[in-house]
Parts: structure tokens; C-alpha cells; sequence
């Protein structure tokens, strides 16, 4: 492994193209605005080369900010621009002058078109990118990168830097968990309860892109310390029919279908998105601990297999309507339902002093029948006034989840005081496990410039949350009957309400531009368990500010400067009492009493465009109070309890850098590496629960465009060993390799995709506490090959096709 890093470091910093600059003495300013054609949405992010006249290479670039503008500095000449943006049709404009007579030049609103291919239009053979970099945000076309095909969600995010997800389907951004996941900017059912581990039942074939935010504005809801993960479903606005179709094969077994549609006739826009998924994942794990008593040494090595069946079907469909062009009203309905069936098996060894002396042997099973349906609706009305830029938008939401969970265990004795059991009664227990989940959601955001290049923005969101939980642990007596085992049948209700509002003024002064935030945020949780009558209400306000300042230097360099403040509530899953029943010896619960997490986020962004690619680079600071850690205790017996504590805080800070370039006409990189540091004080748990970890992960991605439409892709992703409050995570590393071929005149692709080629994403723990030791394999998941044929109905694929803009 410690030649990984230097392997990275070297391929990143040679990837980077040399930049074509022009030697000018003046300077001259270009600006515009990217807007999509059909829904007048800025596109955040898109790709604007400068040209010369006549000529093919760009001399300067830029990609567009949240709002969909730009802004490129030149010398004098007669000019051109390419404007891209992944799943659009690209835009040359005509030529255009500046010079002393016209220092300054606005392209005005360049509406783009999504893709479909056009007959007898100049033809630009560039591949669009994969990763698209702004200050203030990275976006991900998941179309564009071949190991999501076949996969799900969870799978994109494991693909995208700065994120990585663990085995166990935990999201962390920059090495924290404590991030946000959006589905369209707004809450979803499918990553309520569950959290990131809910994207298993979402096909990626359904997801467009991914945007990572990781300073977000007061715009933006303060949930999640370490910045916002938004997930953009498909979904088009061009005349007539369109539509993509996936099918999917793969092992172990992955069976799937994929449809996404759209028909647009007049003013009414019609789309649908459908997937079906049946597949069996297998898991295996092992763990050893050690107990140490006054005079003895207690050692427990374990072994568990599982294997998840799961049948998912997903459907969105829905409507826009088009008063007019600026007044659109949106009609939305999505549907999910999962049924599983998971079977786990244990084997557990007890020993004394060391392992030739063999106690007992237990063995245990698991056997779970899970339904879930999920039900979102939505309206959204979105009117754009006459001056540029004026809008407002509202939108309201419900979310009605719902999970069935019955679950029967067993287990037996092997062996005892170190001898064979022949013959020995089973013990055996039953869970159910009713959730229901309600929200209603209620956001109106305003939009209104001021002068040419300020604006003020407002809004209001308000939801109410209603869960339950309704759980009981029973044992069968000699009779067969099953009696509720004491402490372990009861009603958990959890209330949530949350009301926010927030102000922002914002503006630019030559090259300098600034925008400043105020979010109000008041809460108001109660959880109840009915049974034995606990109330627990938390009632607060809380005040977040932010802060963007961000500078244009020359030569298509810019900075930024950021700060926010954020919060991690705990929420159902931190709160609920209830453990985990399925491992007898590992159980994992709630915290009733845990309080939220508050943290302040500095970051200072750096972002280089060139002709070919674009570097980004950010140094980032976090410290936060009453952090939220899951703290492992164990009993006399070896018994673990694992739950949420709040610890006294920790500070990190950390330098990332990000770098995407075209280094040959067959050859595209995208890599990432992320360097952080982090002091963790939990000396209010135990004193000896203080930790400073330094770490670092990396990833790179290869993409090779050969003849005959056939691509090939290379990632390679390396997370080094990070120090932890009660011990430690080991580093890892794993590969994915996919191929791709396009066939039926570039309509249909067939991608081969090698998940985690050498079967080495295998994370290991130590854990240490109290008188323990313990080193575990969680969830380790073997290798997983898809084969997905794609077929696309008026959508374009590989080379664009570039319209002219007036600019007249």
C-alpha cells in the first residue's frame, strides 16, 4: 500500500494539461447565463470554452455557478464560445468582438436543449465529462461513469470523490457521516429511516447526476455537519417521446429493468421512470474479543454468513404543465416497495486463557420476511417573472413509509464445558416489528436581482414528522405458545416538527463577489414509549449563518472563502430504545437522551479552468460540539452494547483536491485525494476516550475511448487507517474495471462492470474499551459482476451536436 499514494500523486499531478494562455495587456470581460430551454432552471456547472475565430482550441474556460452564470477575462479578439453541459445538447456561438470600442461583452440567457441527436449540424467529437467542478459545488453525471451501470445508488456514491460508503451502506463525506442525502433537494422516504443505506433499493439507472455541497448556503436546510449529497432522478422537457431502457444481469445474482420516458406535447410534459431489481447479496463476517477479568482471559471468536433476498420496484411518474414557459406547475407521484427475505447464521466459540481450551460452542440463525412501501407525492410551481433572474418557487410534499418486519431466531448449544452436546432443547424467539413514517413538507423560496449583478433571496420551510414504532420480542415456552420477554414489547412515538425561514443578499463588485445568509431554524421533538409512559419533548431554536466570498484572478482562476453553521439532530434510529436482536452477542440501540450536534465550517476553494480540464483544491476546518459517536460497552459475559453518545466535540481540518483533464484525445482522468486531521475529546464518557487520527483517501478514475466504440474504465480507490475513539480502522484498497460498446448505431450499449475486481473491500475494526479488546470483519460483500444492455429512444450518446447561439 505505500506506493499508492506516490502512484496517485504522480498520475494526478501529470494529468493536469498545460494551460494556453495569451499574452495580453488588456482586459477584457465576457459574462452570461446557462439556463435550461425547457424549465428556465440555471444549469450549475457547465463547461464554457473560449475559441479564437476559425480556430478548434480554447484559449480560456470556465464552468457556470449555482445560479447558471459565468464570467471569463480575455484580451482583445474575435471570439467564439462552446457552451456544454451533460445530457444537453452543446452551443457554439456566433463570433463576437472585444476591443477598446467593447471592453465588455453579455451573451445574455444560452438556453440549451436536452440531447437528441440532429442531422446536418456541426458535430463536436469531445466526450462531455463525467465530473463537472464549481466553487461551491462538484457534480457527478452518472451516466458518464461505466461502474454505475447495473448498480444501485449506494453504488454511484461509492463512486464519487470525497464520499465513500463503508459495508455496512454508512455515507461519509470527507470521513464524516454526519451528511445530508437529498433526492431532488428535498427529503425522501428512501433515505428516512434507513438512512444511505436505503439507496440499495433505488436502481442508479434511475439517477442523473449527483451534486456534492460542501459548505452549503442558508439556502439550504442546516441538517448535516459535513455538507449535502444531492441526488437528481431523470427526467426530461424536449418535444415528443424519448426514453432510455436497461437491462441488467450479474453475479452474485442481480437481476433488474429499467425504463425512464418522456412525452412533451404543447404544454403539458409527461414522464416516468420505472425499475425493477431481484437480487441475492451475501455477506460474511468474523469477530474476536477479548474480556479481561480480575484473574481470567476470556476469549469469544465468531462467525456469522448471510444472504439478502430482495425484490424492489420503483416507480415515478409525473407531469409538468406550461402556463406559459415561465409559469410551470409540477405533479408528482413515486411508489417503492421492497420485500426481502434475510437469512443469517452464527457460530460462536468461547475460550479460556487461550484458544486450545474450547468452552462452548453456540450456534444461532436468523430469518427475516421484510415488506416495505414507500409512497411520495408532490406539487411544485415554479413562475419566473420578466427581469431575468426574478423567481419563485413553492412546493409541497408527503411521505408515507411504512416497514413490516418479523423476524424468528434460533439457537443451540454444540458444545458445553468443553464436551459435545448430543441431544439439546432450541431456543427459540420471534420479533415483529411494525414503522410507519408520515411527513408533510411545505418550502417557498423567492429569487429577485438587484442592480446587474446582486440579488436577495428568501424563503419559508416548515414539515411535520410523525414515527412509530410498534416492537415485541417473544420467546416460545415448553406449551408453544410465545410469552413477550420483559423490557422488549412497547410503542415508541417519535414527533418532529421543524420550521425554518432565511434571508440572503448577495451582489459583485468587479471582481469580487459576495453573498452573506441568516437561516432560523426552530424544532420541536417529543419521543413517547406507550407503554411505560416515558416522555422525552426537546424544544429549540437555533440561528445559522453563512458566508461566500469568492475572487476572480486572472488567467480563469478563481477563490473562494465560505463559512456556515450546521447541525446533526438525532433522529429516529439515534433515539429509539429498541436493539437489534439478530446477533446475541452484538446488540446496537438508541439513546433517548442524546442531545444535537452543532458545527462551524470554514472553507477556503480554489479552482483552475483549463482548455482541457479543470483542478480544484480546498482547505477546510470543522469544530464541532456535543459530537455524536457510537460507543461500545461489554458486560461481564461478553455481552456488547453498542448506542450513540454525545462526546465533548472534535476539530478537523483537512486539504482536498480535485482534478479532471482530457490528457489525450482517447484518454480522461478524473482523481481526487483527500488529506484531513482530526482531535475527538469523549473524556466525558471515559478519560482515556481522547484520539487524534491523521488519514487520507484517494481515488482515481481512468477512462479509455478506443476505436470501434469501445470504451474501457479504470478506478482504483484507497482509504488509509484511521485512529478512532475506541480503537481503530484499518486501510483498504479495491478496484473496479468496466467495458463498454456501443452498438446499434450508437442507440444501444452493452457495459461489462467488475466491482471490486481482487475481492479486497475488507473493512476491519479494533475496539478497545474496559477490560476488551475486540477485532472484527464487518460485513464483508464479495465481488459482484454486471453485464447491461441500454437502449435510447432519441437520446444521444457520444458525439454532440453543437447549435449556434445569436448574440446579437
Amino acid at each position: 500500500m505505500r506506493f499508492i499514494f506516490p502512484m496517485l500523486t504522480i498520475l494526478f499531478l501529470t494529468g493536469i494539461p498545460e494551460q494556453a494562455v495569451s499574452q495580453t495587456q488588456v482586459t477584457r470581460i465576457l459574462r452570461g447565463r446557462v439556463i435550461d430551454s425547457a424549465g428556465n432552471q440555471p444549469l450549475a456547472g457547465a463547461t464554457i470554452q473560449l475559441l479564437k475565430t476559425g480556430r478548434k482550441t480554447p484559449v480560456a474556460g470556465t464552468v457556470s455557478g449555482q445560479d447558471g452564470r459565468y464570467r471569463l477575462e480575455t484580451g482583445n479578439g474575435e471570439y467564439e464560445i462552446i457552451v456544454e453541459y451533460a445530457g444537453y445538447q452543446p452551443r457554439r456561438s456566433a463570433a463576437f468582438r472585444l476591443n477598446d470600442a467593447t471592453p465588455e461583452k453579455d451573451l445574455g440567457e444560452i438556453r440549451l436543449a436536452p440531447a437528441v441527436a440532429v442531422l446536418q449540424e456541426v458535430v463536436v467529437q469531445a466526450e462531455k465529462s463525467s465530473m463537472q467542478l464549481a466553487l461551491d459545488r462538484k457534480i457527478f453525471n452518472v451516466g458518464k461513469d461505466l461502474a454505475n451501470a447495473g448498480g444501485s445508488a449506494n453504488d454511484i456514491l461509492m463512486n464519487i470523490p470525497s464520499v465513500s460508503v463503508d459495508p455496512e451502506g454508512t455515507v461519509k463525506l470527507r470521513g464524516s457521516d454526519n451528511v445530508r442525502i437529498l433526492i431532488d433537494g428535498k427529503p425522501s422516504g428512501l433515505v428516512s429511516i434507513k438512512g444511505g443505506s436505503g439507496l440499495n433499493n433505488l436502481q442508479a439507472a434511475m439517477v442523473e447526476r449527483v451534486e456534492i455541497i460542501t459548505n452549503p448556503s442558508a439556502r439550504y436546510e442546516a441538517e448535516g455537519n459535513a455538507g449535502i449529497i444531492n441526488i437528481i432522478l431523470k427526467k426530461d422537457r424536449r418535444q415528443g417521446f424519448n426514453g432510455s431502457f436497461e437491462l441488467i444481469g450479474g453475479q452474485p445474482v442481480n437481476y433488474g429493468l429499467a425504463a425512464n420516458l418522456n412525452y412533451r406535447r404543447d404544454k403539458i410534459n409527461f414522464f416516468l421512470n420505472y425499475g425493477v431489481a431481484y437480487r441475492i447479496q451475501p455477506s460474511r463476517g468474523r469477530m474476536t474479543q477479548e474480556l479481561y477479568g480480575k484473574d481470567t482471559l476470556r476469549i469469544m471468536k465468531q462467525h456469522d454468513e448471510a444472504e439478502l433476498l430482495g425484490f424492489n420496484n420503483n416507480i415515478r411518474a409525473g407531469l409538468d404543465y406550461f402556463f406559459t414557459e415561465k409559469s410551470v406547475l409540477t405533479l408528482a407521484y413515486l411508489y417503492r416497495r421492497s420485500q426481502g427475505n434475510r437469512r443469517r447464521s452464527f457460530v460462536y466459540d468461547d475460550y479460556i486463557f487461550d484458544l486450545n481450551n474450547l468452552q462452548s460452542r453456540q450456534g444461532r440463525t436468523q430469518d427475516e420476511e421484510e415488506t416495505e412501501p414507500n409512497t411520495e407525492i408532490t406539487v411544485n410551481y415554479k413562475r419566473s417573472f420578466a427581469q431575468k433572474g426574478h423567481e419563485l418557487t413553492a412546493e409541497v410534499k408527503y411521505l408515507d413509509y411504512w416497514e413490516n418486519s418479523d423476524q424468528t431466531f434460533e439457537q443451540w448449544p454444540e458444545i458445553s464445558a468443553g464436551r459435545p452436546v448430543t441431544t439439546a432443547a432450541r431456543t427459540i424467539q420471534r420479533s415483529l416489528n411494525d414503522e410507519w413514517e408520515k411527513q408533510y413538507l411545505l418550502q417557498l423560496d423567492y429569487v429577485k436581482p438587484i442592480g446587474s449583478e446582486g440579488k436577495f433571496e428568501t424563503g419559508l420551510r416548515t414539515s411535520f414528522r410523525n414515527m412509530v414504532n410498534d416492537y415485541v420480542v417473544s420467546e416460545r415456552n415448553a406449551t408453544g405458545g410465545y410469552v413477550p420477554l420483559p423490557g422488549l414489547d412497547n410503542i415508541f412515538e417519535y414527533d418532529e416538527n421543524i420550521h425554518a425561514t432565511y434571508a440572503i443578499l448577495g451582489n459583485r463588485n468587479g471582481k469580487l463577489s459576495y453573498q452573506g445568509g441568516l437561516r432560523a431554524e426552530w424544532t420541536d421533538v417529543t419521543t413517547i414509549l406507550r407503554e411505560t409512559g416515558q416522555r422525552n419533548p426537546r424544544n429549540y431554536g437555533n440561528l445559522f449563518p453563512s458566508a461566500h466570498l469568492t475572487y476572480s484572478l486572472p488567467n480563469d482562476h478563481g477563490i473562494q472563502l465560505s463559512y456556515s453553521r450546521r447541525v446533526r439532530r438525532p433522529v429516529y434510529n439515534d433515539l429509539s430504545p429498541y436493539a437489534t436482536f439478530s446477533d446475541a452477542r452484538n446488540f446496537n440501540g438508541g439513546n433517548p437522551d442524546l442531545d444535537p450536534e452543532f458545527s462551524d465550517v470554514f472553507e477556503i476553494g480554489h479552482l483552475k479552468s483549463f482548455p482541457k480540464g479543470a483542478f480544484s483544491a480546498s482547505v477546510y476546518f470543522r469544530n464541532t460540539t456535543e459530537k455524536i459517536e457510537r460507543i461500545r460497552q461489554v458486560d461481564k459475559l461478553g455481552n456488547a452494547f453498542t448506542q450513540p453518545q454525545n462526546l465533548l466535540g472534535e476539530k478537523a481540518y483537512g486539504i482536498e483536491a480535485t482534478g479532471s483533464a482530457n490528457l489525450r484525445k482517447w484518454w480522461k482522468l478524473d482523481a481526487n485525494i483527500n488529506f484531513f486531521h482530526a482531535r475527538v475529546d469523549g473524556s466525558n464518557i471515559l478519560s482515556v476516550y481522547k484520539t487524534e487520527t491523521f488519514s487520507w483517501f484517494a481515488r482515481q478514475t481512468s477512462r479509455f475511448s478506443l476505436k470501434h466504440d469501445l470504451d474501457i474504465q479504470l478506478r482504483m480507490n484507497y482509504e488509509a487507517r484511521q485512529r478512532l475513539v475506541q480503537g481503530s480502522r484499518k486501510g483498504y484498497f479495491f478496484t473496479d474495471l468496466s467495458f463498454s460498446k456501443d452498438i446499434l448505431a450508437q442507440r444501444g450499449t452493452l457495459t461489462l462492470n467488475v466491482m471490486d475486481v481482487f475481492n479486497s473491500r475488507k473493512v476491519f475494526y479494533i475496539i478497545e474499551g474496559p477490560g476488551f479488546h475486540t477485532d472484527a470483519l464487518m460485513g464483508f460483500r464479495p465481488r459482484q459482476i454486471n453485464m447491461t444492455f441500454s437502449y435510447r429512444i432519441r437520446q444521444a450518446k457520444g458525439t454532440k451536436t453543437v447549435k449556434m447561439i445569436n448574440t446579437d
